[in-house]
């Protein structure tokens, strides 16, 4: 055969060989847990004889929870049980309201290494109008991973470009993500510049945003004003709605944001906030929280000490600066699940315990507008709490049940199946 005729055949087998690599199952891409999801509540559920880490107040010894309808009923020692209730005997347990991971790109991304399974970055570098909730996947393997540790709420947020778009707060069980949106619109997300030009783009685009809302609100306006998504999902951030959480660390920058959010009027919570404790004062008469992304971190410059990142939310704290933990922020969607680990660092290099646990369940609560539903447990709340064996800023301790607004969650997922497979491997090896 000569170089001509494999020539034509090579091109006449082009567009087979392109239909059977669609047809093909490729695992990598293909990943999805088959959990299935909790029932919906139909009976009350008593959590009876264990210690309520209430987070909010006092822990409670050989306590009551009480849940129904999704609903918390009661808190506190001994309870008027309903005949139909479901008694959970927690002796020696410990019973805490579902942890909240307040910065992460969990169901947008599956494997940073695949392009195809990233679904966090939109082209361009000015994105409002993107939202997490539309491309969050439900089916994450990710998902009972964090779940598994006590992880039952989730920020999903966009990342990439100047303005990458709006977060989503995400409860981890559902069948899809209408199911698990507990709030589909949450903050706009701005990657602070550090490039003059990229700024002097990123300020252009607020002040047509601003003249854009101002010739729409007004009913003089000529109606011929075309419609403009980005600009129009700008509207509720201009009206201190939404709030905007900004990526930065440096000092100078973290000034830069502050001015910035003077000359818009915006609601500011700052993201990463390494250098945050240098200007306290300033966050604090603005009133501006810090969601700190990374406590397992490395010192920001060389002559800074070894602790700098283990010792900020001690430091936030100190300085009166409201502030949550995240684990999301450096390794993404996989580090979640680490969580409370990040908090017991935090707790290990001077953070008060009590401060580490709250850090991870009421203050992100508050800092992300859904206190009065998750982050304690009190009447009137979701029941979103988990069952653990022991302390769950301490590694060994394994969360024994979980529940998000009454439901009953799987605590399966792909590290216990690995464990359990090889576990018997190396079973019969020993017989």
């Amino acid at each position: 055969m000569n170089s001509t005729m494999l020539n034509r055949l090579l091109t006449s087998a082009r567009p087979l060989v392109i239909l059977l690599a669609y047809c093909v199952p490729c695992p990598s891409l293909g990943l999805g847990h088959d959990f299935i999801p909790g029932a919906p509540q139909v009976k009350p559920i008593a959590i009876v004889g264990a210690t309520l880490h209430t987070v909010s107040g006092n822990d409670l010894l050989d306590a009551t929870l009480l849940f129904e309808a999704g609903k918390i009923t009661h808190v506190g020692p001994g309870a008027t049980l309903p005949s139909d209730a479901e008694v959970i005997q927690a002796t020696d347990k410990h019973v805490y309201p579902g942890l909240i991971e307040a910065n992460t790109d969990l169901g947008l991304v599956e494997i940073n290494s695949i392009r195809a399974t990233i679904d966090s970055r939109e082209t361009g570098s000015l994105n409002p109008n993107v939202q997490a909730v539309v491309a969050f996947n439900p089916d994450s393997e990710l998902i009972p991973v964090g779940r598994a540790n006590g992880i039952l709420t989730a920020l999903s947020a966009p990342t990439g470009g100047l303005i990458s778009g709006r977060s989503s707060l995400m409860k981890l069980d559902g069948w899809s993500r209408d199911d698990m949106a507990l709030k589909s619109e949450v903050a706009m997300h701005v990657r602070w510049p550090s490039d003059a030009d990229d700024l002097r783009q990123l300020t252009e685009f607020f002040e047509q945003a601003q003249r854009y809302v101002a010739a729409t609100a007004n009913p003089q306006t000529d109606n011929a004003q075309h419609r403009d998504l980005r600009l129009e999902s700008m509207l509720p951030v201009l009206e201190q709605k939404t709030p905007v959480i900004v990526a930065v660390d440096e000092l100078n920058a973290i000034r830069s944001v502050i001015a910035f959010k003077r000359r818009f009027g915006l609601r500011l919570i700052i993201a990463g906030g390494t250098d945050a404790c240098r200007c306290a004062e300033q966050l604090k008469s603005e009133s501006i929280p810090v969601i700190v992304t990374a406590v397992y971190s490395n010192p920001s410059r060389r002559h800074s000490p070894y602790d700098e990142a283990y010792t900020l939310p001690k430091r936030l704290h100190e300085s009166g600066i409201a502030f949550c933990i995240s684990a999301g922020g450096r390794f993404g969607a996989n580090a979640i699940r680490n969580l409370p680990y990040n908090a017991a660092t935090a707790a290990a290099y001077g953070l008060a315990e009590r401060e580490a646990l709250r850090a991870i369940t009421l203050s992100p609560a508050e800092i992300l507008g859904v206190s009065d539903r998750i982050g304690a447990l009190q009447v009137g709340m979701d029941a979103t709490v988990f069952i653990a064996d022991g302390d769950i800023l301490e590694t060994p301790t394994q969360v024994v049940a979980a529940f998000i607004q009454g439901r009953r969650v799987d605590l399966r997922s792909r590290h216990t199946q690995l464990y359990e497979k090889y576990s018997e491997k190396y079973q019969r090896a020993s017989k």
